[in-house]
């Protein structure tokens, strides 16, 4: 069963709302920090999935929908990210970014090495591995249609490369919120005041006062509006532009990157302030919209079909990524609360996506408190920078195996 563009929209919002209807009235979701897209898009999933197994159908979804909403985000981020604010975080910026890639090379190497153990081709634990859990569905194509094409193809890339990053996806969703929870817990970090809590749900600040607040306007939204078209209309065709080449970068990527270029350009050359409120509100929208289609799509039953092998790699994965945010990531940013929701972000990139964990950190700052630098870093990294390490380290992978 094929659901347009209409249907869709409208899916997606109704389980938004169940996402929130169900995260408010079930206290483990709430303690953990678990994103409301979370929860009504994979519950959305499991219905799926029953009736896939009684009366196989499939529902298939509006694709554009959900790639127009990821595009419509990360513009947005783009045009949040004004580079003297960067400037005063690139100390941390830098940090991270390296311990982010330090996370790839572990992620890899447990891979391969557990797919040697288990008899299974090593380019098997790279699937399992960098390509889905940090590169999320898209990588995951790119890479089995190569492997495909070489010499000796891998029979089943594609299909057990969408499991994996589809169960990534979920995972990376789940124990950011449980892993912030823990560290908050152990530094007593108070909870902000039932009102505060509601104001931020209800408005989705993605950040403190570090931006000048104004007024909401009709006009403001509309320049907003249009610089999102802008960012979406470039980076589409500077994305089209890039695919005659062998290095790509994704279209989100280019979409983030005009919005960059805009935002900065209109700040520094021509004295523009751009009122972040509207950005931040549309883009929190384009994000909800993205990971509810996101999650309500997913085929759940793929996972099933996966080799034991295959599974027991994706299992270590997620307790490395764990235990790797939990002790190292959060050390090494730090041990204060910014560090705390940089490591709930690390999970929901490190395993799913740059959405993802922007969700979880959205999730833990709604009851605790703003983190600017986390907002900050978090899509700077997760969207732009890691794209471009993993594709460098799985190339050095892929030469020695």
């Amino acid at each position: 069963m094929e659901f347009g563009i209409y249907e869709t929209l409208m899916l997606a919002c109704l389980v938004l709302l169940l996402g929130r209807f169900i995260v408010h009235r079930i206290n483990f979701f709430t303690k953990y920090n678990i994103p409301e897209p979370v929860v009504g898009g994979f519950l959305i999933a499991l219905i799926s999935w029953a009736i896939f197994a009684i009366f196989k159908i499939e529902f298939t979804y509006h694709k554009e929908l959900q790639e127009s909403m990821m595009y419509v985000f990360f513009a947005t981020i783009g045009l949040n990210a004004d580079f003297a604010k960067l400037i005063k975080g690139g100390k941390a910026l830098i940090v991270f970014l390296v311990v982010a890639a330090v996370f790839i090379i572990f992620q890899n190497g447990l891979g391969t090495a557990l797919a040697t153990l288990l008899g299974l081709d090593p380019r098997f634990g790279l699937i399992a591995g960098s390509i889905t859990l940090t590169g999320g569905h898209g990588t995951a194509i790119g890479w089995a249609k190569d492997f495909m094409a070489s010499g000796k193809p891998l029979l089943g890339a594609e299909e057990i490369g969408m499991a994996c990053a589809t169960f990534g996806l979920i995972f990376g969703g789940t124990i950011g919120g449980p892993l912030a929870y823990r560290l908050l817990k152990k530094n007593n970090k108070e909870e902000l005041s039932p009102e505060e809590i509601r104001h931020r749900e209800d408005t989705h600040e993605m950040t403190d006062k570090a931006f000048p607040t104004e007024k909401v306007t009709y006009r403001s939204v509309m320049l907003t509006v249009t610089l999102i078209a802008v960012c979406l209309v470039l980076g589409n065709a500077l994305s089209d532009w890039n695919a005659q080449y062998s290095f790509k970068l994704p279209t989100f990527v280019w979409c983030l990157f005009i919005g960059v270029i805009i935002r900065n350009l209109l700040a520094h050359m021509f004295k523009l302030e751009i009122n972040n409120e509207p950005v931040d509100i549309l883009g929190n929208v384009g994000l909800s919209i993205f990971l509810a289609c996101a999650l309500m799509s997913l085929k759940l039953w793929l996972i099933i079909d996966l080799a034991l092998p295959i599974l027991f790699i994706l299992l270590v994965q997620v307790t490395m990524m764990w235990l790797f945010a939990y002790y190292i990531t959060y050390r090494v940013m730090g041990k204060d609360y910014d560090a705390i929701v940089l490591s709930a972000g690390h999970c929901g990139f490190g395993l799913g996506a740059t959405a993802t964990a922007v969700a979880n950190i959205q999730a833990v700052t709604n009851r605790f408190g703003p983190s600017y630098k986390a907002f900050l870093i978090i899509p700077m990294v997760g969207a732009f920078f890691i794209d471009i390490l993993n594709a460098l380290i799985l190339n050095v992978f892929i030469t020695f195996l």
